[in-house]
């Protein structure tokens, strides 16, 4: 089994953005063709420390080169006041022929490039064709600065970036800090009103309070698309007065998230207008609306197995990695004989 630590699975993403957006788009074009497997997602919330919660998320994508396994990732929120990371993950592949475990990977950073990239993607997507000239980011954590490194592929126009943060010095620092990995991209730390007046804005938080209403930042640019990637943000009018794209709507009209609420509210879910694969597919036309678009992706765990494979295949180029024996179950005193009593006969049989 191949083991990649959170050194090696950096060194293998680094310079890997259009891989992983390729691998992602691909994911979600298998997806909406019916060639994948995405049980529903399993939430353990601990009774301590409040608001915490580990998912494990089991998937398979077919396609030609199948791959198959489980992300194990865990989210407590009250690490960010200790100094820490909110989440931390496992990635575990499975061969797909005999179901033994083929490689562990440090998770966190495969789950937030795929986040970031399918983030990207639906933004191309869902603009139509309108540029992204200004981004706001509301929440300074590792999900939105990986959604900038990789909008900004998808929207080499970007100019200027807004930084909000419930905690103003935090915009401050993480603001100053992007200003010098994209020099000619203007950074700078505004109010929420600034952030919500972009062209595209991403909201990435630790907040599940349902707290941001958009009927109280009027006056948005045309057909602007808010990146709901932490779910719980939206209040459920500003859900119902959006066009809602989802990643698979099973999963993300569940675990009361707002689009959850809404149907609880509604008693259905016409709300929800289009999943993200049909329109990279082209069966579904870009939204031709003057109000806000919102994507909620629940994160399936396709797409955590498409990167952690592009991720497996770059580190297997640069030798990345450790290969570690006795992960699988060993042999087996009757198969074993027999196995090998049956490929004797198959040997005598073709002689």
């Amino acid at each position: 089994m191949r083991i990649l630590g959170r050194d090696d699975v950096g060194a293998a993403l680094a310079g890997l953005e259009s891989t992983v957006l390729d691998a992602v788009r691909g994911a979600y074009l298998l997806h909406g063709d019916g060639h994948s497997r995405v049980p529903f997602s399993t939430f353990l919330r601990p009774p301590q420390p409040s608001g915490s919660r580990v998912i494990a998320l089991p998937a398979h994508l077919g396609g030609p080169h199948p791959v198959m396994g489980l992300k194990w990732i865990s989210s407590f929120p009250a690490n960010v006041e200790r100094g820490l990371q909110r989440a931390s993950a496992v990635q575990i592949l499975n061969d797909v022929e005999t179901g033994y475990p083929s490689a562990v990977l440090e998770g966190s950073q495969v789950s937030a490039a795929r986040t970031a990239a399918s983030a990207a993607l639906a933004s191309a997507v869902l603009r139509g064709g309108r540029s992204v000239r200004t981004v706001g980011l509301v929440g300074c954590g590792t999900i939105n600065h990986r959604v900038i490194a990789y909008l900004a592929l998808t929207h080499p126009e970007i100019e200027t970036v807004v930084v909000r943060d419930v905690v103003p010095w935090r915009a401050e620092v993480f603001a100053a800090g992007l200003a010098a990995e994209y020099p000619r991209i203007a950074f700078w730390a505004g109010d929420l009103a600034e952030a919500l007046g972009c062209d595209t804005v991403s909201v990435a938080t630790t907040d599940s309070t349902y707290w941001l209403d958009l009927d109280g930042f009027p006056g948005g640019p045309a057909g602007q698309v808010i990146l709901h990637l932490s779910l719980r943000d939206l209040s459920t009018g500003s859900v119902l007065g959006a066009y809602n794209v989802v990643d698979d709507t099973e999963h993300a009209v569940r675990e009361q998230t707002s689009l959850h609420r809404a149907e609880q509210q509604e008693g259905h879910r016409e709300f929800v207008h289009a999943e993200i694969a049909d329109l990279l597919g082209g069966r579904v036309r870009p939204p031709e609306t003057d109000g806000p678009v919102v994507f909620s992706p629940f994160g399936l765990g396709i797409l955590d197995l498409a990167v952690a494979d592009a991720v497996l295949s770059a580190a297997a180029r640069h030798g990345i990695g450790t290969e570690v024996a006795g992960f699988d179950p060993g042999g087996h005193r009757v198969t074993g004989p027999m196995a090998d009593e049956a490929a004797a006969r198959k040997a005598g049989s073709t002689a």
